[in-house]
């Protein structure tokens, strides 16, 4: 049990349910043998080939399928890796790893209008978030650590730089916040984890616009489109009406 909670650098919620994983195995199997490779590459081919197995079976996954989806001998993964258990921990390790995250942050255009650049951010956690929570499910993480003191400290130093790299994104128009760029950044992160976690959402999972939306504006009517929303709202309403209406004249 420790051994798993360190692997588990990034775990955010206290529950973990499955989320249909985006099928990314067609980028990582190849077909016939893969080309020598240099020992580092070997090894994040291996990785890359692994993680998507691991999503779909768990510590389940045979050498044998991870062989294939790396086109390579079942042998080679035992030059690299002593197990398949730190095979399968090396590969949780890259997913949790926030470089790849902090890079899709940081390549956002920054001259775009804020909903949409605060969209495309939301788009990056969220697709990160759905993937760590399918991994985690997949691996049987089903809880906190039990340690949660020493998780904390261990997670803050990520947290931090993922909030300082949305921050970056808002800096531009720090004017129309009532918050600093930070907070709104962590209100942000906040509501993308519990609108995108099927047991939080209740499997009706909010999409970054509705996300981006609810930070940016609330739920209140704005006094510059008032009048226009509420007009559509009375439209929706007397359209709902009608056809709560029977042929005969009278309401079903």
């Amino acid at each position: 049990m420790e051994r798993r909670n360190r692997l588990v650098s990034e775990l955010l919620t206290q529950y973990c349910s499955r989320v249909m994983p985006p099928d990314d195995r067609s980028t990582c199997r190849q077909p016939g043998r893969a080309r020598p490779l240099p020992p580092d590459e070997r090894r994040a081919a291996l990785i890359a080939a692994t993680l998507p197995l691991v999503g779909e079976y768990g510590t389940k996954v045979t050498t044998r399928q991870i062989a294939e989806a790396a086109g390579v001998a079942e042998g080679t993964i035992f030059r690299v890796f002593p197990d398949k258990e730190a095979l399968i921990q090396a590969a949780v390790g890259a997913a949790l790893d926030p470089a790849p995250l902090l890079d899709e942050l940081a390549g956002v255009d920054i001259g775009l209008p804020l909903h949409e650049r605060l969209t495309q951010a939301t788009v990056i956690l969220q697709q990160r978030l759905i993937r760590v929570i399918n991994l985690l499910t997949a691996i049987g993480v089903h809880g906190p650590p039990e340690d949660i003191e020493e998780h904390r400290a261990r997670v803050n130093p990520t947290n931090e730089l993922i909030y300082a790299a949305v921050a970056r994104l808002l800096e531009p128009d720090c004017d129309q916040f009532r918050y600093p760029v930070e907070e709104v950044a962590r209100l942000l992160r906040l509501l993308t984890f519990s609108g995108s976690h099927p047991m939080i959402s209740d499997c009706n999972p909010l999409t970054a616009e509705q996300i981006v939306s609810v930070v940016l504006d609330g739920v209140r009517h704005r006094p510059d489109n008032h009048t226009t929303e509420q007009r559509h709202t009375t439209e929706q309403r007397h359209t709902t009406e009608q056809r709560a209406v029977d042929p005969g004249g009278h309401r079903c």
